[in-house]
């Protein structure tokens, strides 16, 4: 109740309960009534107003994904209502992280929200008192974002993709799927954060399945078809991807290439799958985005990110498209085919 109404609630009382006195002002009367009706005519939002949240959201590609916002808004945050975002894209250019997250960090926002292992790392360095949700590949604890997932410690907590080991996973399906190939060349964004471990883990795991890699590096967005002639040349029977917010850009360039050359793929996103690839396996990023909101919604209600474990993925999505199977004379086996979650005809 303002307090205009209760200045009329207690002259109302008062009053009354002398109702057997002369009134001797009637205009106080009058502008007593008068006070009750305005204060009863405001809406309860215009008398107590919710406190706007602001939101940073650093990514190192070109859109940030509506999954998140969808997330947030099943939570109760409307944005312009009780939530804005604050959106910092480096177009590709993780160089420009740095400069972006300390602006965020200027602007004073109460979370920054920042997908994938360079923006986590840039959010990390920029601050060490405003809270930041991590999301996306790489081994946040390998990488130095936080100190363990169990106990992140700091300002920083999130959900980690666990792309080393999906992308050895990914190498299983490839030769249970086509037991023939024995050389797969691997595209690797050049100079990404932590990508040396995850080259040494998916060696191992290629050296057991008996497959040689073709490591492939591109420096941007200007380098894919110098890398397209290496893989030519060099005779690769498949191609994967480490995942990168660079080849996630450029997921239909990729595609073309590799269907131009009848090369099977399995890339960590259905988006390459949707684009015209072969397979994708990995982390349902739908359940990602919205486990992110869920520890966005935490930290704006009091928790420390300290205290909010890192989480790892707990839905995966196996998705194989027939339609570019055929398209490169390729058959997938009726037991891969038993195991996909989605099958595009």
């Amino acid at each position: 109740m303002s307090e205009d109404a209760r200045c009329a609630e207690r002259f109302l009382c008062a009053l009354f309960a002398t109702v057997v006195k002369p009134i001797s002002d009637l205009r106080l009367l009058i502008s007593g009534l008068c006070a009750l009706l305005l204060a009863l005519s405001v809406p309860a939002e215009a008398q107590q107003a919710p406190k706007v949240r602001r939101i940073g959201y650093l990514f190192t590609g070109f859109q940030s994904p509506k999954e998140f916002f969808d997330a947030m808004g099943r939570l109760g945050y409307v944005e312009g209502r009780n939530i804005t975002y604050e959106y910092r894209a480096a177009e590709g250019r993780e160089d420009r992280l740095a400069e972006l997250a300390a602006e965020l960090v200027r602007l004073n926002v109460d979370v920054i929200v920042a997908p994938g292992a360079a923006a986590g790392l840039a959010a990390k360095e920029a601050t060490k008192t405003v809270p930041v949700v991590y999301m996306g590949g790489g081994d946040p604890v390998d990488l130095g974002i936080v100190n363990s997932l169990a106990r992140p410690g700091g300002n920083v907590t999130g959900v980690t993709e666990i792309s080393p080991e999906l992308t050895g996973k990914r190498l299983e399906l490839l030769k249970e799927s086509f037991p023939k190939i024995s050389s797969v060349a691997v595209l690797v964004r050049a100079g990404a954060p932590g990508i040396m471990g995850q080259l040494r883990k998916l060696e191992t795991e290629a050296k057991a399945l008996g497959l040689k890699l073709q490591i492939v590096e591109v420096q941007g967005a200007n380098d894919f078809e110098k890398s397209f002639s290496i893989i030519v040349k060099q005779r690769a029977g498949a191609l994967v991807e480490l995942p990168n917010p660079l080849f996630h850009a450029n997921s239909k360039r990729i595609v073309e290439f590799a269907s131009k050359n009848r090369l099977a793929t399995i890339f960590h996103s259905k988006d390459f799958v949707e684009a015209g690839g072969l397979m994708a396996y990995g982390a349902d990023f739908v359940d990602l985005y919205r486990r992110a909101a869920i520890y966005v919604d935490k930290i704006l209600k009091g928790t420390k990110p300290a205290d909010l474990p890192v989480e790892q993925p707990k839905k995966f999505e196996f998705i194989i498209n027939l339609k570019a199977a055929k398209q490169i004379g390729l058959t997938i086996p009726p037991n891969v085919l038993a195991r996909a979650d989605k099958v595009i005809k």
